[in-house]
């Protein structure tokens, strides 16, 4: 099978990443299942919509048989929203499911989507994939559970599985969802003239746009790696602190945002950046766009949305 234009399932399609991922795809030629929980409608022909609620392995039995590759870009939960309810349900249990019916389709290639920013806790230098992992927060045990589990996985069954564990990814379509990112947050309260809370201004992250990570997950599809799991880091590869985001997006919008200091979440780590030297190397990726270029381009696109 041409593994570059084969089938892919793409679990997680109706989410920020999963919609831009599925385009993507659809656009290099593959043939996309696009598994949601509700019904999406996407406007590439090549893109079908598959409903259900992916918590049993025979709802993905009935598509894998048939893919060259699965990706799983599903999350329903973020480092905030799981503080102190650790979840099993549309999360990890679905995780579960979708590994249970591999076992039978070990030739289906696993792509999985998980976090560099959770999984690392505090690093005074860019975390390396071989550092060891210390999530602080239940969503972050959460992605280094299934990180662990798709590697049973390939070792048990001989199959192929690569994780990315992206830092902080924005872009055009990522909507304003209290905890679902701090951009679209900021430019929500730039464009209604809101005061925007944070928890701590000297944070520092590494936000990686969008298309840049969209570039990665295209090699990885496309790349033959020998059985095993594979983990790289996706990050642009500059920490910056929280109040000097907003600085910028003050720049990008004009319009100067009311902050409000709040107390710091137990959760949160509060330095994380992440080395990319691994996907560099292997796949000779880099990043394109730049921050300022980035929030410039997502606040075209929020600005006449919203």
């Amino acid at each position: 099978m041409n593994h570059a234009r084969g089938s892919v399932f793409l679990l997680g399609a109706g989410g920020f990443i999963g919609r831009h991922l599925a385009r993507r795809l659809a656009e290099d030629g593959h043939a996309v299942i696009a598994a949601t929980r509700a019904p999406a409608t996407f406007e590439h022909p090549g893109i079908r919509n598959v409903v259900g609620g992916w918590d049993d392995a025979t709802q993905f039995a009935r598509w894998l048989p048939g893919c060259a590759a699965a990706i799983h870009a599903a999350s329903s939960s973020t480092p905030g929203s799981s503080d102190a309810r650790p979840q099993l349900d549309g999360n990890l249990r679905t995780t579960l499911a979708m590994i249970e019916a591999l076992q039978d389709t070990p030739s289906c290639r696993v792509l999985f989507l998980s976090s560099a920013g959770t999984l690392y806790g505090d690093r005074a230098t860019p975390a390396a994939e071989t550092d060891p992992i210390r999530p602080r927060s239940y969503h972050g045990a959460g992605k280094a559970a299934a990180e662990h589990f798709f590697q049973a996985w390939a070792t048990q069954y001989e199959g192929t599985v690569t994780v990315l564990r992206p830092s902080n990814v924005f872009g055009p379509g990522q909507s304003a969802r209290r905890g679902f990112g701090i951009i679209p947050t900021a430019f929500d309260c730039a464009l209604h003239g809101t005061p925007l809370s944070i928890w701590d201004g000297s944070t520092v992250r590494d936000y990686l746009y969008v298309d840049d990570l969209l570039d990665l997950c295209a090699a990885t599809i496309a790349h033959s790696f020998e059985p095993g799991a594979h983990v790289f880091n996706a990050a642009f590869g500059e920490g910056v602190t929280l109040d000097a985001l907003i600085d910028r997006i003050d720049a990008v919008t004009g319009r100067p945002i009311e902050r409000r200091y709040e107390t710091a979440r137990r959760v949160d780590v509060h330095t994380i950046t992440a080395d990319t030297t691994a996907a560099r190397s292997a796949f000779g990726w880099s990043p394109a766009i730049d921050l300022d270029e980035g929030l410039h381009r997502t606040w075209q696109w929020y600005s006449t949305q919203a």
